[in-house]
């Protein structure tokens, strides 16, 4: 790896390898995105899909499928649909958490509605089944529909857990496995698959988007109290704030006296948060060392992710994932 390779992010090493098949997928984002009845479904998606974010789900279709040796262009169709469910999930997530901002700017729901952006959702999930059917392969089609249902049972399951203070982290685990981990995993696997990889190919694909999707989460909920609001796009306590039980959160209850537990259900249950109470929980969160072990799960899954690329044929693709992995839990070690 060169000096210049060192000094760049894996994602951005990514980007640079697939530019000319990034291209393509973009092209087709924009004509899939049309439509030529509601004007407004162009306008949302737009705001949303062209906000700057690193198109990592994709690019990671594309990776699985070099690494498998693909040359045809379904991996072009396959990321482009990956990309539509992404894209549908965060516009109904936003309408569900109330959020005002994403990636930096005002959500969909903020400038239009509500109604717009779940009808919006909903016609980019018509349109990612249009895409993946077009590859002509069954398994992809179950695949995909499959992380689909799962990524919305991982946020009905979060409904019913991110307020109760007796959730665990196997039920953490479960939502994010839902709500992150279903489309990393599904977007390695269709790569290797729309390849012909065998399975023990395309399993160790689905494991690494599995743990990688895991150590991704889990780091962004460590950024959360103790993150550069400048480059996350959001503030310190965010999901303090929202009531919503990550992680490091649930690892501090767990090991809460009687008063500590009294102040959790204050303020994540009956949410009367007041002056002071931000710092106070994140003061419990360096007593327990919460922080401290959360940040060990992540290496943990980010470890998991590499065992997987070890199953995999050797290819200077399949190191860029590896980087990856690891990088996206050095953001907050």
């Amino acid at each position: 790896m060169s000096l210049d390779d060192a000094a760049t992010k894996p994602h951005d090493r990514l980007a640079r390898q697939f530019a000319p098949k990034m291209e393509a997928v973009n092209a087709l984002i924009r004509a899939r995105m049309a439509s030529e009845h509601a004007p407004r479904i162009p306008e949302v998606t737009a705001h949303l899909v062209e906000a700057g974010g690193k198109r990592l789900r994709p690019m990671l279709t594309l990776a699985a499928a070099a690494i498998c040796g693909y040359e045809g262009d379904h991996d072009e169709r396959l990321a482009a649909t990956v990309e539509f469910i992404h894209t549908a999930t965060l516009l109904h997530d936003d309408v569900v958490d109330e959020s005002g901002q994403r990636r930096g700017r005002p959500t969909a729901n903020l400038l239009w509605d509500n109604k717009s952006s779940v009808l919006v959702g909903d016609y980019l999930f018509s349109r990612s089944f249009q895409l993946m059917v077009e590859t002509g392969s069954l398994r992809v089609l179950d695949i995909l529909a499959n992380a689909s249902a799962t990524i919305a049972e991982g946020e009905v399951l979060q409904l019913t857990a991110s307020r109760d203070i007796a959730t665990t982290e196997a039920t953490y685990l479960q939502v994010v496995r839902g709500k992150t981990a279903a489309l990393f995993s599904a977007a390695t696997e269709v790569g290797g698959v729309i390849a012909g990889a065998s399975d023990e190919v395309t399993g160790a694909l689905y494991d690494y988007g599995d743990a990688l999707g895991i150590a991704f989460q889990i780091a962004d909920d460590l950024l959360d109290f103790q993150g550069d609001s400048a480059k996350t796009g959001k503030n310190v306590g965010d999901d303090f704030r929202e009531r919503k039980l990550t992680l490091p959160l649930i690892k501090a209850i767990a090991k809460a006296d009687e008063t500590e537990r009294a102040f959790w259900r204050r303020t994540i249950e009956k949410g009367a948060q007041g002056e002071g109470d931000l710092d106070h929980a994140i003061a419990l969160l360096h007593k327990h060392r919460a922080l401290e072990e959360t940040l060990a799960d992540a290496q943990g899954w980010a470890a998991r992710a590499q065992a997987a690329l070890a199953k995999l044929p050797a290819h200077p693709v399949r190191d860029m994932l590896g980087d990856l992995s690891d990088y996206v839990v050095a953001r907050v070690s």
